[in-house]
Order: C-alpha cells, then sequence, then structure tokens
C-alpha cells in the first residue's frame, strides 16, 4: 500500500520556511478560523466547531505511522527528494531533529465541540512546545487545512438542516417529532474520498441518525469513543438501480415490488421507482402500478417507501415531491401519467393509501406507504419542500430528504474561509526571551483575509456565565480578544485537546449531540 512519510503531506513550499523565519525564532503559535459566511449556503449564519479532535486523531496517528515509525532513511530520501524539487543543497537537519525527538512537540487547543462561532473566531490554535522547532507550526498546516475544514462545514449544514426540518416538523406534526433525527438522510458516501466520507458522516451524525455512511460507525468508536455495543446511525433496506435492472428485464415492476416485499415482509423497504417510469408506478388510478399492489402493500407488516432519483428539465426536486402548476413541457407529456407533476409525489400516495389528519390540521399517509428523496437536495430545496407540502395541507414527516454529497461534499476550504495563520512568534537573542504579535491585513483585500494579532482567548461574552465557561444552552456568545499574555490566553475557553503525543480533553459524540440538539432548537 502506498504509505509516503508523512512529511510529503505539505505545500511544496513550505519546506523551505525553517530558513526563511526571523533569526532566532525558537517558538510560533497559529490559528485556525474561519473567516467568513459569503458561500455560506442556504442562509447558514454561525459556524459549527466540530471535528477538532478527528483531525488531531488522525494527524497523530499519521506521524505516528508514517514518520517516527519509519527508518531514518525516508526522512533521507525526503531531503533528498527536497535538494532535487527545489533545485538547491537543501538542509534536512531539522527533519531528522524531528524523527529523533519521536513526537509532535506540539500544543493544539481546541473549542469545545457542538458550539458555534460567528467568523473570526478560532475554532483551534497551535504552539510549538519545544525551543527551535518553530518552523513546525505552520508546516503541518497544509495537512491540517486539508483535513480539518470538512466536519464543521458538513456539520454547519447538516445543522442548518436539522433547524429546518425541527422547525417544520413542530409546525406540521410535533406529535411525530421523533422522527426528526431521522428526517435527513446521509446519502454522500459514494461521492465522497474516503477521509471525506469519515469526516462528513460523523459531520452528520451529530446532527442526525439516519446515515448510509457505514463508515461512521467505527469511525465514531475509533475518534469519538462512542461504545461498541452501540452503532451511532441507522438506515434501511433500500434498492438501488442496479438490483432493480435484473429485476425489471426479467419480471417486470410488478413482479419486482411482490418479490422484493414478499422475500423482506417486515419493516421499512426503500424501493427507487424511477428506473423507467415513475408516473406509472404511482398512477392513482387502477392501472397503477401502487394501486394494483394495494391490498399486499397495506397488509405488509411495515412501510414501503417510494424514491424518485431524478427530474425533467425544468423541474426541480421540489416539482417531484410536490408537484406544480406550469404548463407540462413535452418531455413531462412523454409519460404514462403525465398529470404526475401536477400533483406530485406525496398527493398521488394520498389518493391512493389516503391516511390521516392529524391535531394540527395535517394529512398524514396511511403508516405502510411513505417516500423518500435524495436526487439534487440543497437547504434551500428542503425548506421550499416542507413549505409546498404545508401549503398542500400534508406534513413535513411525509417525506424524508437525503442530503447527498451535492449538498454536503460539494464544499471547499472557501465555503466558510478556514485558514491557519501565524499569530505570534518568539525570538531568543543573547538569552534574552522576546515575543512578537503579528498579523496580515493586505491592503488589496476587502479585510476578509486580516488575521489576528498575537496569542489569542476565546470567552463568552453573556452576562450570566463566567468567561471562560460555556452553557451549552444555544445561547453562548463567543468572542475573541487578540493580543493576550500567556496568562490571559490560558483563562479562556479553548481546552488543550493535544499535546507532545498525548491526548487531552476528548469529547464523545453522544456529548456533541446533545449540544447540537440543544442549538437546533435555537432559531439561528
Amino acid at each position: 500500500m502506498f504509505k509516503p512519510t508523512a512529511l510529503y503531506y505539505c505545500d511544496g513550499y513550505k519546506p523551505a520556511h525553517k530558513i526563511m523565519l526571523a533569526p532566532n525564532t525558537t517558538r510560533e503559535a497559529g490559528t485556525w478560523i474561519p473567516r467568513s459566511l459569503k458561500y455560506a449556503p442556504g442562509g447558514i449564519k454561525k459556524i459549527l466547531s466540530i471535528g477538532q479532535q478527528l483531525t488531531v486523531r488522525w494527524l497523530h496517528d499519521e506521524f505516528t505511522e508514517n514518520f517516527f515509525k519509519k527508518p531514518i532513511e525516508e526522512v533521507e530520501q525526503f531531503v533528498k527528494d527536497m535538494c532535487s524539487y527545489l533545485s538547491m543543497d537543501y538542509n534536512g537537519d531539522h527533519f531528522y531533529e524531528l524523527h529523533k525527538l519521536g513526537y509532535l512537540p506540539i500544543r493544539i487547543k481546541s473549542l469545545p465541540e457542538g458550539v458555534e462561532t460567528n467568523p473570526n473566531i478560532p475554532h483551534m490554535t497551535f504552539i510549538n512546545t519545544v525551543d527551535g522547532f518553530a518552523w513546525l507550526t505552520l508546516f503541518l498546516e497544509t495537512i491540517i487545512s486539508a483535513l480539518a475544514w470538512k466536519t464543521p462545514t458538513a456539520g454547519s449544514i447538516s445543522l442548518k438542516g436539522l433547524r429546518n426540518a425541527t422547525e417544520w416538523v413542530m409546525k406540521t406534526d410535533p406529535d411525530n417529532a421523533w422522527l426528526i433525527p431521522y428526517m435527513c438522510h446521509d446519502f454522500s458516501a459514494r461521492g465522497l474520498d474516503p477521509f471525506a466520507m469519515i469526516a462528513i458522516g460523523l459531520a452528520h451524525a451529530s446532527c442526525f441518525r439516519g446515515s448510509d455512511t457505514l463508515i461512521t460507525i467505527p469511525a465514531s468508536r475509533y475518534y469519538y469513543d462512542e461504545s461498541i455495543d452501540d452503532v451511532c446511525i441507522n438506515s434501511v433496506n433500500a434498492s438501488e438501480h442496479s438490483v432493480s435492472c435484473t429485476c425489471i428485464f426479467t419480471m417486470g415492476e410488478i413482479e419486482m415490488l411482490k418479490y422484493w416485499m414478499g422475500g423482506l415482509p417486515k419493516g421499512i423497504l426503500s424501493v427507487v421507482m424511477d428506473t423507467v417510469d415513475l408516473t406509472r408506478v404511482v398512477k392513482p388510478e387502477e392501472d397503477g402500478y401502487l394501486m394494483i399492489l394495494k391490498n399486499m402493500i397495506l397488509s405488509r407488516d411495515g412501510k414501503l417507501v417510494i424514491r424518485p432519483d431524478s427530474n425533467p428539465k425544468g423541474l426541480t426536486p421540489a416539482d417531484i415531491i410536490c408537484g406544480h402548476n406550469n404548463e407540462l413541457s413535452n418531455r413531462e407529456m412523454e409519460a404514462y401519467f403525465p398529470n404526475f407533476y401536477k400533483k406530485g409525489l406525496i398527493e398521488c400516495l394520498w389518493e391512493i393509501f389516503n391516511g390521516t389528519i392529524n391535531k394540527s390540521g395535517y394529512k398524514l399517509l396511511d403508516t405502510h406507504i411513505g417516500g423518500i428523496l435524495g436526487d439534487g437536495l440543497t437547504l434551500d430545496l428542503q425548506v421550499e419542500i416542507y413549505e409546498r407540502l404545508a401549503n398542500k395541507g400534508f406534513a413535513s414527516t411525509n417525506i424524508i430528504l437525503g442530503f447527498g454529497s451535492f449538498l454536503l461534499g460539494f464544499n471547499s476550504r472557501d465555503t466558510f474561509g478556514w485558514a491557519a495563520k501565524g499569530c505570534w512568534f518568539e525570538t531568543i537573542t543573547n538569552g534574552v526571551r522576546e515575543g512578537h504579535d503579528i498579523f496580515k491585513d493586505p491592503i488589496t483585500d476587502s479585510g476578509m483575509k486580516k488575521s489576528l494579532k498575537g496569542l489569542v482567548m476565546v470567552y463568552n461574552d453573556r452576562d450570566d456565565s463566567e468567561s471562560n465557561s460555556l452553557m451549552f444552552d444555544g445561547k453562548d456568545n463567543l468572542m475573541v480578544k487578540t493580543q493576550c499574555s500567556f496568562e490571559e490566553e490560558a483563562q479562556g475557553i479553548l481546552q488543550t485537546i493535544y499535546e507532545d503525543g498525548v491526548y487531552y480533553n476528548q469529547t464523545t459524540l453522544s456529548d456533541i449531540r446533545k449540544r447540537v440538539d440543544t442549538l437546533a432548537k435555537i432559531n439561528d
């Protein structure tokens, strides 16, 4: 397996930074911070603190296994490569010194996971703990930047989705609020790389239990100390087009549904039904496939969930679920039941199976039938679907929404402007230590790239809390003080989670979920 030394996980210009530091530099501190909401999706106003523990444990494992446990010859090869790469007689003595030391001489402090911040509040800080390793602090910037933005970005999106789901369930079907942790299902795995599957899977799992990203189960145990006797996510039996086609082309869709319901006679069974013509399946008349199978579906000990997975050009997923009032296109008219596009999936299912009216006055489909959608969803479409269903008299709990890689993974470090920047360094001259506050503030920039100056302290700016404590009630107001002394810096909310190869102040996914659940009930 390809296991290069961890030193290669850096930008190509960083190996030269050791000789570019100010003379006699011995320590350097930096921050990891979201700087902007410019590209934030779906009206997100704050950023969720999550994923720091994952990042630190992954970083520790990477350097332990692929640097410190590697033979010195691999470090020599890296130095040799840098000589050729940079076309110079490269001095890599500092890498040999690090290898000899045997651990990462760095202190990483973090906000507690499961709280929210405005932009420009640091979520992590870094400082080297051994004199002479100042170069290491921001040498690690590349690998930390590559790892650490994914979980809080996806977590902030899932939290907004949780807030949306909570709002609409409480409006339209509060008696079934127990469904909220399952209202938005993680469909993102197949569109992600393996680390992103872990990072984003854990992010979504901090907000919801519904997920098809299986790696989240062992990842929650390894990175967040969840019990081996429990699973942190749940899902259901579900089909996909590849298995559907084996049946459709041998027995047809009606027999396929009979075959599947016979083989899985209990529980929730989710079936993708747009392989050929979804409109024929859900046509609420005697020749519709679900109408033909109505008695079998209603007598089954469980729920059959219908999943559309496409929409004609010009239509949105909301149109498929809720229907629309526009003139039908030529493509829509080609369908077996064109009027489906006027009614939408949920109305068609209601006309076939009926249901009940809840105390809030909204329609609930019969418990043997339901819908799920996971194609091309966004936070804006999530709200639009809930709104349009409510306008037609349907509760939001009639539909489960899939959060796929388009929503959770089609983001970047720039979505919230994540960046690691130096803020302070120390020199020793003639035995005298001197600290220097540093920052950047490009005149050619809008001001977004201005970095924090000096050592920092994050505190809770609210009257009913001491500055160094959090209430975790959704009303914490985190602020940052810059140009701090070491005494001030030590008093803030940022806690040491890693120092010299040892973990501190670790948390669990269960604890994060409790905090996120509280946040979801607070309007952002």
